[in-house]
């Protein structure tokens, strides 16, 4: 197979003509393409007079060695492996099933990898499953009561369910893939697989999510809900098991710490076990909300709002001479903001978006990096102190029962109060309350992204824009904190395993997902299945050998 990148279609071709322009570059008639699909599928618009689709194709060719005998093309290449390869499992026996804590992208991977290779994990999630789960928001969004077990934070398919199912990351590994494909297989569009900016979508990755979870308990696994870990059972430095609310003994072994970011209390109870973790630096800002007709005008130009396009994102960053820096994060166009607290008397703000992302704002997180010198300790959970103040303040200046302060962005730029709303309406699920954020926030932030807004309004015109609304705060971009482990992802204490974001090793759904998937490696590779049979369920990975486009279908 070969891969071809840089085949440009306009926004008024078909790809149809991806089968043309293919034979052209690689010299061959079309006779001689036996199959091809689409491998990566992104966006060109530079040119201020035309937009272009640009695609990464994996083609077949009849006689493949005699076209690349004679192509001497750099956008020409072997196409690499995409089978995912199972790691051979290892002699030492396993007393009781592995566990694994925590429901987010690292616990569901790392728990549908052991259930394929036969390990039969128990999965344990604090909060609810993930339809109960999405009426206890509900309920709290509309009355402001908080389930503190079960939020935003917490629940089947961790913090990322309520948010954009962003699959967007920077990581290069095989795993990718993987994720990729399963998340497919469980009701994702099939676009993902080739979207330069894929995601999913608030309203199908619910669905995603529990066909997940079917699956690992099709494969003799065990998920629980209501099931908090609040304590853990060491003997001779080694886990020995958990205690689950405060009542239930667990035995085990070995068990994947795959908590969210947001697991404070876990985090405090994990400290006073003597599990070694250390600070880390994280960032903090608001929410900033547009329309998103505007993001449309800036990105596509005279192009915005053509059917192919869809809503536009953006993505930027800013270098102050303070020596700080500001980005955007967790764009959601066409999207929500919604309350995302887990504690009582904070305020904390996040992004969503359902898949069709119609709505009529565009939503990003607005944050400025901060590190463990800022934090005034330090004590491991010394940044775990330092969110809870700017949500305290955030509480107490949004007048309580969790209603946000807000600002206008022309108001906030020069330093004075908001005292009405303009064209602009806050998404905020809560209700927002006018304030200045600057009461809310550390002045080294405020003063960073008054620069980061100016200078971003010059990348996108329009940032700047007066009646825009910055909502606050937003403190759970990462986890403060990270869990030391070593080169086998195991933590200081024997068989206890911290995988994904909340211990400080991913910053996203796809990257925590492939943590999850690591750790469940290193796991498998150390210790025997409890079921003797080879991987199941490797469908995706058929489909893909197998699944080749021809004219106008797809495939994932």
């Amino acid at each position: 197979m070969l891969r071809v990148t840089g085949i440009k279609l306009s926004l008024e071709e078909d790809k149809s003509v991806l089968k043309s322009k293919l034979a052209k570059k690689l010299k061959v008639g079309e006779s001689e393409i036996v199959a091809y699909k689409i491998f990566r599928e992104s966006i060109d618009a530079r040119k201020s007079h035309m937009i272009y689709f640009v695609y990464t194709v994996d083609v077949e060719l009849r006689d493949e060695q005699s076209a690349r005998e004679k192509i001497r093309d750099k956008d020409v290449t072997v196409t690499p492996p995409l089978e995912y390869e199972y790691v051979k499992p290892g002699n030492e026996v396993l007393e009781h099933r592995p566990v694994v804590v925590g429901t987010g992208p690292a616990g569901l991977f790392a728990g549908l990898l052991l259930a394929q290779m036969g390990y039969r994990p128990v999965l344990l999630e604090r909060g609810a499953d993930v339809d109960t789960r999405t009426e206890i928001v509900r309920s709290f969004w509309q009355t402001g009561r908080l389930d503190r077990e079960c939020n935003v934070q917490f629940g089947e398919g961790g913090a990322g369910t309520f948010s954009d199912g962003k699959l967007t990351t920077l990581i290069k590994d095989k795993r990718c893939r993987k994720v990729i494909g399963e998340l497919v297989l469980a009701g994702a569009p099939e676009d993902i697989t080739y979207s330069y900016k894929p995601h999913i979508g608030t309203d199908i990755l619910k669905t995603v999510v529990k066909n997940i979870r079917r699956k690992i308990r099709e494969l003799g696994g065990e998920v629980r809900f209501n099931s908090k870990v609040t304590d853990i059972i060491i003997e001779d430095n080694k886990i020995k098991g958990l205690v689950i609310n405060n009542q239930e003994k667990l035995d085990a072994e070995v068990v994947v710490l795959a908590i969210g970011h947001s697991a404070r209390d876990t985090f405090a109870m994990l400290y006073d076990r003597g599990v070694a973790m250390t600070q880390k630096a994280f960032s903090i800002g608001v929410r900033v909300e547009h329309p998103q007709e505007l993001i449309d005008r800036a990105q596509y130009k005279q192009f915005a709002g053509h059917k192919k396009l869809g809503p536009a994102e953006y993505k930027l960053a800013y270098h102050s001479p303070n020596g700080r820096s500001a980005y955007t994060f967790c764009m959601c166009p066409g999207g929500t903001v919604v309350a995302a607290a887990s504690e009582e008397g904070g305020v904390v703000t996040n992004g969503m978006s359902e898949y069709a992302r119609d709505k009529q704002n565009a939503n990003s997180a607005l944050l400025v990096g901060v590190k463990p010198g800022d934090y005034g300790s330090d004590h491991p959970l010394a940044g775990v102190e330092f969110q809870r103040k700017w949500e305290r303040k955030a509480f107490e200046l949004g007048g309580g029962n969790y209603r946000a302060p807000a600002q206008l962005v022309g108001d906030f730029l020069v330093d004075r109060p908001s005292t009405a709303l303009g064209a602009v309406k806050p998404s905020y699920t809560r209700s927002v309350v006018l304030a200045e954020l600057k009461n809310c926030l550390p002045g080294y932030v405020i003063d960073t992204l008054r620069e980061a807004i100016i200078y971003f309004d010059r990348k996108l015109r329009g940032f700047a824009l007066s009646d825009a609304v910055l909502t606050g705060v937003e403190t759970r971009s990462s986890s403060p904190v990270r869990i030391l482990r070593d080169e086998q992802c195991q933590a200081n204490i024997g068989g206890l395993y911290p995988a994904g974001e909340g211990p400080g090793y991913a910053g996203g759904i796809v990257s925590a997902a492939v943590d999850g998937i690591r750790v469940a490696e290193f796991i498998a590779m150390k210790y025997a299945p409890l079921v003797h049979e080879s991987p199941k369920d490797n469908v995706y990975l058929n489909r893909l050998k197998k699944g080749w486009i021809t004219g106008n279908e797809r495939v994932c």
